[in-house]
């Protein structure tokens, strides 16, 4: 029976490689190397470098909050773009937080908290592919968001500031922490669920 007599209409051309959603995760990928150049210019210690070292994560994590929603939205997704998206955002958050642990801005615990929790649950995704996709949640998404503010206030040059201020971007940066180890949790869970029925 063909797909005009059976009802069923038969499938769309896949979509196009080069689209606006794989052209935004690959601009967040370029930036990376361009946000360290600006960050370490004068060693860290220069305001402006440190501004725009500021400008340009900005601009990379906007790109983050916007290439999977307009993939999902407009048919885009592609086999690039599932596995480039959250390459681009690990080596984003990695070189910013890896950045400013180096620099003496942020103490290396936090960095190898979250880092280890991302590259920790990027191996289990592709582990449990087999038994099915572990979709992004809620608290995932709420995780990005809080690290990425968290980051983007220990880039601001603000050294020396109140300690009011500093304690609001520790406070903020605790909060990115407790986020990253409460949903890496969950991610464990949710991918340990298939096994045991299996098992």
């Amino acid at each position: 029976m063909s797909a005009g007599t059976s009802g069923v209409p038969p499938p769309g051309p896949p979509p196009p490689l080069l689209n606006i959603a794989n052209v935004l995760t690959g601009v967040r990928l370029l930036l990376v190397p361009v946000f360290l150049l600006t960050l370490f210019a004068d060693a860290g210690q220069n305001t402006g470098w440190r501004y725009a070292a500021t400008g340009v994560f900005v601009i990379a994590a906007i790109t983050d909050r916007f290439d999977g929603e307009l993939a999902r939205s407009r048919g885009l997704v592609t086999a690039f773009g599932t596995l480039a998206d959250p390459i681009a955002d690990k080596a984003l958050t990695g070189a910013a937080l890896i950045g400013l642990s180096a620099l003496q801005l942020l103490p290396w615990w936090v960095t190898v908290v979250i880092m280890g929790r991302e590259l920790g649950i990027t191996v289990l995704r592709f582990l449990v592919l087999r038994h099915g996709i572990i979709a992004a949640s809620r608290g995932g998404k709420a995780k990005t968001l809080v690290q990425m503010i968290a980051i983007g206030l220990y880039l601001l040059p603000m050294e020396g500031v109140s300690t009011t201020v500093d304690g609001l971007r520790w406070a903020v940066m605790a909060v990115a922490v407790g986020l990253t180890v409460v949903t890496g949790l969950d991610y464990l869970v949710k991918a340990l669920r298939p096994r045991s029925r299996t098992v």
